[in-house]
């Protein structure tokens, strides 16, 4: 089952709900950012190239679960930076679930250990931990030796106390088929309640500017990968479509507003990965982003995106535009 019963079931009845009500763009998860700062520099990450003035900010607790109440989506996200430096982020977290979100706290692990026992233990919470490959990959992608090690024993320990723990994996041009294949073969014993998946996305902050996937590589890649992913071999924690999606055989428009993303700038515009400008409430940004500039077809910087933070929402609109694509999706995600 590629994502929680209880999630698929919540995020269906919330978009046919939507749907009842006639709205034809609307959030599905909130990415969530209540800062910057970060105890690594990633090579595939721009966010801690902002602005000493701009690191050192964290949004309140009341700021985010604001956000949370204004956008209305029934999963959340946090990312950054790194969130486990936010001095109130059990806070942020256990206000979120008291709302009735489904969050993922998106984290490098290395102050995991710290706050185990500490964060709440329900299927509402899902730990998602980066892994960008075995040791060798991800300690270069992550540019800091041994980050590996801390990581896969804060998933052990965290597995071992009843945590929901996911890996959040991106592959960048230099991965071969063979290496993404003997990590994810890897994330099974570790005990993972699923992997998610991306390839690396080249945004104008980024300091790595030269391993990208370029779109028709990424369909090329996932294509062959995913074709390996027979029987049960690995838990991939996307929809059935969008890995369809993925391998480039469904053809999707980007749904920005799907994920929209907020932090300690405001709405973010258009998505999590650009960064044109910011709204200040969340029906600004909702109306005032001129949504049909952007998307693979239509802007350049957009051209070679896969992202699930701009494609996830298109499949799940797609997943329930019909009886029959209902079906397929349910025979998907169980067999």
């Amino acid at each position: 089952m590629p994502l929680p019963v209880g999630q698929a079931i919540k995020v269906g009845l919330y978009i046919f709900k939507q749907k009842l009500k006639g709205r034809k763009r609307y959030p599905l998860v909130l990415m969530l950012e209540p800062l910057f700062r970060c105890n690594l520099e990633c090579i595939g990450c721009g966010k801690i190239q902002k602005p000493n003035e701009i690191l050192k900010q964290n949004m309140s607790p009341e700021d985010c679960l604001k956000a949370a109440e204004e956008c209305g989506a029934p999963v959340v996200s946090i990312a950054g930076g790194e969130p486990l430096m936010h001095p109130q982020i059990q806070e942020i977290v256990e206000g979120l679930i008291a709302q009735g979100r489904y969050v993922y706290l998106c984290t490098n692990a290395l102050l995991l250990d710290s706050f185990l026992g500490k964060l709440p233990v329900t299927p509402l919470l899902t730990l998602s931990v980066h892994l960008d490959g075995l040791e060798e990959v991800h300690d270069r992608i992550v540019d800091h030796k041994g980050t590996f090690k801390v990581a896969v024993e804060a998933i052990r320990k965290a597995k071992k106390l009843g945590y929901r723990v996911t890996s959040a994996t991106t592959f960048f041009e230099d991965t071969t088929v063979a290496q993404a294949e003997k990590f994810l073969d890897f994330t099974k014993p570790l005990g993972v309640d699923g992997v998610t998946l991306a390839s690396a996305f080249r945004y104008p902050d980024a300091p790595d500017q030269d391993h990208f996937f370029g779109r028709k590589r990424t369909f090329e890649f996932f294509n062959e990968l995913l074709s390996k992913n027979k029987n049960g071999r690995w838990d991939i924690n996307h929809s059935p479509f969008y890995l369809d999606f993925l391998k480039g055989n469904r053809d999707y428009d980007c749904t920005p507003w799907g994920n929209p993303n907020y932090s300690v700038l405001g709405w973010q515009k258009p998505c999590y990965l650009l960064d044109e400008g910011y709204a200040e409430t969340f029906e600004e940004l909702m109306e005032t982003t001129p949504w049909e500039k952007y998307g693979h077809r239509n802007h350049p910087k957009c051209a070679d995106c896969t992202a699930h933070c701009g494609y996830e929402a298109t499949a799940a609109e797609d997943a329930t535009a019909s009886f029959k694509n209902m079906i397929a999706s349910a025979k998907a995600a169980f067999s």
